[in-house]
């Protein structure tokens, strides 16, 4: 009886192995998580877990009874320690593991501050699992001052958060502007102003030189001199691709563990999926970190496992969720020589194109607007700029046109 494992439970492990099950594999499998608690949704976490919205069960991708039922062996609170590609077995802090088919689903880590400027200092947090909400949330209470470092889309969202609940809020960002490495000044530009009146202090262009206190962080001096009080400190600096593992094993690694198109690494019997990977796309190499990434690659390598012999074909999307503002993105905007604003009541669009070619929109509070947006991308049709800019004209039509 053949025995497929997955390391990491993730969205893209979940997936996999619901995947495999759903898909008629009768086998034995294991899905092997570092964390204490089933697979559960990470996006709620800086979001409506912070809030106090969203119960820590209702995090959850799906009851825990489910793997039981399904035959799946879930391993929480168990590390991988190393990976005998040639043996098929895995060091584990439960014990060895002999695998027939492997998949990588260790997603990635998050950037963490360097001690030496006050990164180990007690007070500074990053949001990446729910260790990590369970130890800040005690400190959201009216009042107190917290420094956010990173003005990308998780450090926005805990902006959010801390806003609501009545904090009092600085974000510093050392590039020019809040988003520039994804987003447009359009974009920033929207979201500068929607932070801005829930008084949220924005410091653009302006580095972090150290973080102050004893054992406790109580503050930070900027680049420019000036320094900040805060009472707790939340980084929002970018993940990296979590690769360790792989790369001890000699899988080859690019920008994260590189795969083929159906999800296979360069070792036999050793697949991969989710944010950890770099994939072909468009004649080249990308790596997405996203949920929908995650669910549709774990799915697609199960199928492949089944011997479905399916390429994986990525369709981006993305989502953020800052006040009452749902912003989704359809598309990747990398290449993009001009933008196109349409706004409505209410809701904003920005629509990406390089000449002629639409790649990329990003909707707020504008459904619509990202629904034929995303379909126009995935048909490859790009509209008349002029029709997207007219909030008169019909979406819809755009479609049909």
């Amino acid at each position: 009886m053949q025995h497929v494992v997955v390391i990491g439970a993730g969205q893209a492990g979940a997936s996999c192995v619901a995947k495999l099950r759903s898909g008629g594999f009768e086998g034995k499998i294991t899905l092997i998580g570092a964390e204490p608690c089933p697979p559960y949704q990470r996006p709620p976490l800086s979001k409506g877990y912070l809030l106090g919205e969203m119960s820590q069960e209702r995090l959850l991708l799906r009851p825990e009874a489910f793997y039981a039922d399904q035959g799946i062996t879930l391993k929480t609170d168990c590390r991988v320690t190393a990976i005998d590609p040639e043996a098929r077995v895995l060091s584990t802090s439960d014990g060895a593991v002999a695998y027939d088919e492997l998949v990588l689903a260790t997603g990635s880590t998050p950037r963490r501050l360097p001690a030496a400027i006050g990164g180990a200092l007690e007070g500074v947090f990053t949001v990446r699992d729910l260790a990590d909400v369970d130890a800040m949330a005690p400190r959201f209470v009216k009042g107190a001052k917290v420094l956010i470092v990173g003005g990308g889309y998780i450090g926005l969202e805990a902006a959010a958060v801390a806003a609501k609940l009545g904090l009092e809020v600085t974000l510093v960002e050392m590039a020019d502007r809040i988003l520039q490495r994804v987003a447009a000044p359009e974009t920033s530009d929207y979201f500068r102003a929607l932070h801005e009146s829930h008084g949220v202090r924005l410091r653009e262009g302006v580095g972090l030189e150290r973080l102050l206190g004893e054992g406790h962080v109580t503050g930070a001096r900027l680049s420019d001199g000036t320094e900040i009080a805060a009472d707790f400190v939340i980084t929002g600096v970018g993940i990296e691709p979590d690769i360790a593992l792989a790369a001890s094993a000699r899988v080859e690694i690019d920008n994260g563990i590189k795969v083929d198109a159906q999800g296979r690494t360069n070792l036999p019997g050793i697949w991969a999926a989710g944010d950890c990977t770099s994939f072909p796309y468009r004649g080249g190499r990308i790596r997405l970190e996203s949920v929908p990434n995650a669910i549709d690659q774990a799915e697609v390598v199960a199928e492949n496992i089944l011997g479905a012999g399916k390429d994986y074909v990525a369709k981006p999307w993305f989502w953020s969720d800052q006040y009452d503002v749902k912003l989704q993105i359809a598309g990747l905007n990398a290449g993009y020589d001009r933008v196109v604003t349409r706004r409505g009541a209410g809701s904003a669009s920005f629509w990406y194109y390089r000449g002629e070619t639409l790649l990329a929109v990003d909707a707020a509070n504008d459904p619509r607007g990202y629904m034929v947006g995303k379909r126009l991308i995935e048909a490859g049709k790009s509209p008349d700029p002029a029709l997207v800019a007219d909030p008169q004209a019909d979406l819809k039509a755009l479609l049909r046109a």
